[in-house]
């Protein structure tokens, strides 16, 4: 395939072309390739590889523009160190020699006086690359001792509940999707965190297959969709599972896949009859005769594909809901054919060992493990509250009693994350960022929200500006970025930051004198799994990416083979009954389903032109995406007599907001939603949604219970702009 920009590019002789990868938090792991000039080394254009079978020469709207995030007049270049008020986001700059002296005599002195355990990470998916992410990070908190850190704000519920029926979270190729007959895309906006989905759903459509989205939201992707199905949030797994009703009661399932690759076939058609349509519809809000066409529609069609996303599985049944789609595709045999299954991330295709990297070697002990959701109470100094932040996934882990809770977080280190806006309960979050005693030390692009609470700040680079290589989650290829600028000022890779951070702990050459070539070359020549053969450090180098040794068309499942103790798609799972939970899928509610009567759910799935709290400073993406704002049904309004335009304060137990009011029918009735994620600083009032987002976690794994919430709302007078520059806003 021919781009036209690469036409344009490839034969001048002062510009260089270098591939690279997106590192972001997407399915799509986008292979990119920019222009660089030769003589000032500066990238003047960016664009989709074209040879990429997925990426296909197209990047979605944000990465289109990441040339205005790695240049933006904002980006931090030199270290710095706090001068005013936690919060007030005042610095001065300070040397490289100094930070890291300063962070290490911090970190000595707490590690003396409180112990290791004192000193906690937080990080997340701000780039998903396996050295800058969390390989030399790591390495060093595995070097101090450090806490640890449960990394479950985002897939977590879904993983566990999908992996105790499959075993693993393999799923289909996403090019594959071109050959189904009916796609169910299913708690997905695709159009704006899936999009190189879209383009085999297409062609899916053109060879004359029906797309149905259900969401509570007619996001995009239902707009351009054959049909919405509208459900209540946090319901999916009751659909499901009157779905399943229908079929096994109907005899639409396949007999033959059922009988010779499932395992509990017998106890779930006992355990469905209570799940019927009827039971369904006035949770769902979906009449009980749509759901029996659906699910007939789904087991007649061949072959049906199910792609499902994060946002079903964040709220207290979410694991549930998950397991009990992911049981939909063996029942009907869709596994069988190319363009049959079912996609929540293609994670579990990539047997990574990571141990080269993170060198868990290097740790002492076993040293506690936080969840990361819980960062509020993390920061606490009320040991009832840090017992409560441990991680404990499932029933059947212990927590520890407050006694045995270890000590209150004295130093906090953050980066690729940015917790200040990103985290549930974010009163109790900046509560704790506020301790005067607490040191937090923030590695980062841009004076972030968390950035203001920071006693030193350490500037990162971009992904044009280092090396790295990416697993995808939503496709089979393996990537190599490499740097197309040199660093921006004084900013370096993260693993340089921490491989500076350890030798200045007394790391050694072994741990912290290796360049970041020669650790990505090592981590893949430590892959042995028969998965990666043929993949080499030279080929990465020459070709950019390449595809997991995996037959082509790649149907996981066809002959059975599950990753499961039984070897087979365990509608029963012992495993789950040995981790507190009942093996057969079942519903659990989410917490939003009852409340106050005039209360409302809460629902806040990402904006268009945002990716997480990633790209809200960029000002043409913040100028197509205007404002916060608060979508609500009609029926709502009418009964609140509010009208559109009016300024709305939503309130719970965990705090309050503003927001102006957006009446739409594009979401269901009983249900607000509130795109996000928007930085507090560049919010009207000076808060975002996660105000009153609770630290509960999900049924399994212990994830996040974003679209859990219920609030209650009142006009106000209109807010007036807290702090959002002027030139965020203004036409670029």
């Amino acid at each position: 395939m021919r781009h036209p920009k690469l036409d344009r590019y490839q034969n001048d002789p002062a510009l260089r072309i270098i591939s690279g990868c997106c590192p972001h938090d997407c399915p799509d792991s986008c292979s990119w390739q920019l222009a660089v000039e030769r003589e000032s080394g500066r990238a003047i254009d960016i664009w989709g590889h074209p040879d990429h079978p997925v990426t296909q020469g197209k990047l979605c709207g944000k990465v289109d523009r990441y040339l205005d995030r790695s240049y933006h007049p904002d980006r931090l270049t030199s270290p710095l160190r706090r001068v005013g008020p936690k919060g007030a986001g005042q610095f001065a700059p300070i040397s490289w020699d100094e930070a890291i002296d300063e962070i290490a005599t911090r970190l000595q002195r707490i590690i003396d006086h409180d112990g290791a355990e004192a000193i906690a990470p937080y990080s997340y998916a701000g780039t998903m690359g396996v050295l800058q992410g969390e390989g030399m990070a790591s390495r060093f908190f595995n070097f101090i001792g450090a806490s640890r850190l449960a990394r479950t704000i985002c897939s977590e519920a879904g993983f566990e509940g999908y992996a105790y029926t499959t075993g693993k979270v393999i799923g289909m190729e996403t090019q594959d999707y071109r050959h189904a007959k009916l796609i169910l895309i299913w708690g997905s906006n695709t159009l704006t965190s899936n999009l190189h989905l879209w383009p085999f759903v297409q062609e899916a459509r053109r060879s004359g297959a029906r797309v149905i989205v259900i969401d509570p939201a007619r996001t995009r992707t239902a707009r351009a969709a054959d049909e919405w199905l509208p459900i209540q949030p946090g319901t999916d797994g009751a659909l499901a599972l009157a779905m399943m009703h229908v079929i096994v009661n109907e005899a639409l399932y396949d007999a033959d896949y059922v009988a010779s690759h499932c395992h509990g076939f017998d106890k779930l058609r006992v355990h469905l009859q209570r799940y019927s349509p009827q039971w369904a519809a006035p949770l769902t809000g979906i009449d009980a005769a749509r759901i029996e066409v659906l699910a007939r529609d789904y087991a007649t069609a061949r072959p049906a594909a199910i792609r499902v996303n994060y946002g079903l599985q964040r709220h207290a049944g979410g694991g549930a809901a998950m397991r009990a789609i992911s049981c939909l595709p063996a029942l009907v045999g869709a596994w069988r054919q190319q363009g049959g299954g079912i996609q929540l991330s293609s994670s579990g295709s990539f047997p990574l060992d990571y141990r080269s990297l993170r060198r868990p070697d290097a740790a002492q002990r076993l040293t506690r493990e936080f969840n990361m959701n819980r960062l509020g109470d993390m920061l606490s100094r009320d040991p009832a509250k840090i017992a409560r932040a441990h991680h404990h996934p499932r029933p059947v882990d212990p927590q520890p009693t407050p006694d045995a809770a270890g000590p209150p977080v004295k130093a906090l280190i953050v980066y690729n994350c940015n917790p200040a806006a990103v985290a549930p309960d974010q009163s109790a979050v900046v509560a704790g960022l506020q301790r005067y005693e607490l040191f937090t030390v923030v590695l980062e692009h841009f004076p972030t929200d968390t950035v203001d609470y920071a006693d030193i700040v350490l500037p990162a680079t971009t992904q044009i500006e280092h090396w790295d290589i990416l697993k995808p989650y939503g496709h089979l290829y393996l990537a190599l970025n490499r740097p197309a600028i040199a660093p921006l000022g004084e900013s370096l890779p993260n693993s340089e930051i921490f491989r500076r951070l350890g030798r200045a702990m007394g790391g050694d050459e072994a741990l912290f004198g290796q360049s970041d070539e020669t650790m990505l070359q090592a981590f893949v020549e430590s892959q042995h799994d028969a998965l990666f053969e043929g993949i080499t450090w030279d080929r990465l180098l020459a070709e950019n990416f390449v595809r997991l040794n995996l037959p082509q068309p790649f149907l996981p499942f066809a002959h059975g083979n599950y990753p499961t103790e039984s070897g087979k798609c365990e509608f029963f799972s012992e495993r789950a009954a040995r981790d507190g939970y009942d093996p057969l899928p079942t519903w659990a509610p989410p917490l939003s389903l009852t409340g106050a009567a005039e209360s409302l759910r809460l629902i806040s799935p990402p904006a268009h032109n945002f990716l997480n709290s990633s790209f809200v400073n960029v000002p043409r993406l913040q100028q197509r995406e205007g404002r916060p704002a608060l979508w609500m049904h009609p029926a709502d309004a009418a009964e609140r007599q509010l009208h559109d335009g009016d300024w709305l304060r939503l309130w719970n137990a965990q705090g309050e907001v503003e927001l102006p009011l957006r009446i739409t029918d594009e979401i269901v009735a009983g249900t607000l939603l509130a795109p996000g994620i928007w930085w507090s600083k560049l919010s009207p009032d000076g808060r975002n949604i996660n105000q009153l987002t609770p630290q509960t976690e999900a049924d399994l794994g212990a994830g996040a219970l974003f679209y859990d919430v219920r609030v209650q709302v009142e006009r106000v007078a209109p807010t007036a702009p807290h702090s959002t520059p002027a030139e965020l806003i203004a036409a670029d």
